[in-house]
């Protein structure tokens, strides 16, 4: 791993050994004296392309077998850990295409959520957010990609969204 300090390699290896791809400070913090210091180490971690932080908390962490430090996730996976599995569903055609309503691979998914709004791209797919009130959060199921739980829309919903389009 070139570039990285011996504390960096410390940390990635731990993360990597434990397979926690998705991680917290405190899942590292042991490694650190104080807080400010796992801020540093983050942030250098996060310049040179080792993780990416996909929210308050929580950072994803790129593997080293990734080449040229290119990786993928799966969006719905990456969604799912942004909201931590709760207040948001995907819908639009990433929904349909999962469906298989559409043959169309999706460019984006939307996600309808209560408290992001706007958009973000994420190893190279973008992911748009829709925000609602609490109580329209509703008509969702939740599935399974890669042992890996997350919201989805049900088909009737998603066939309704079709409908709305044409």
């Amino acid at each position: 791993m070139n570039g990285l300090s011996g504390k960096e390699i410390e940390i990635v290896s731990f993360l990597e050994l434990d397979e926690k791809f998705f991680f917290t400070r405190k899942d590292i913090k042991r490694f650190f004296k104080n807080y400010n210091e796992v801020s540093v180490y983050l942030h250098k971690l996060k310049n040179k392309g080792r993780i990416i932080k996909l929210n308050k908390s929580k950072y994803y962490l790129i593997p080293v077998k990734a080449f040229k430090g290119y990786w993928s996730e799966h969006p719905f996976i990456l969604v799912d850990e942004i909201f931590n599995g709760k207040n948001y569903y995907i819908n639009g055609y990433a929904a349909a295409h999962y469906w298989k309503l559409i043959d169309q691979i999706p460019t984006k998914t939307e996600v309808y959520c209560t408290n992001k709004r706007g958009g973000r791209e994420i190893f190279n797919h973008k992911i748009v957010f829709k925000t609602l009130r609490k109580h329209r959060i509703t008509g969702f199921e939740r599935k399974q990609i890669k042992s890996h739980g997350f919201n989805i829309a049900t088909k009737k919903k998603v066939k309704e969204w079709l409908k709305s389009k044409e």
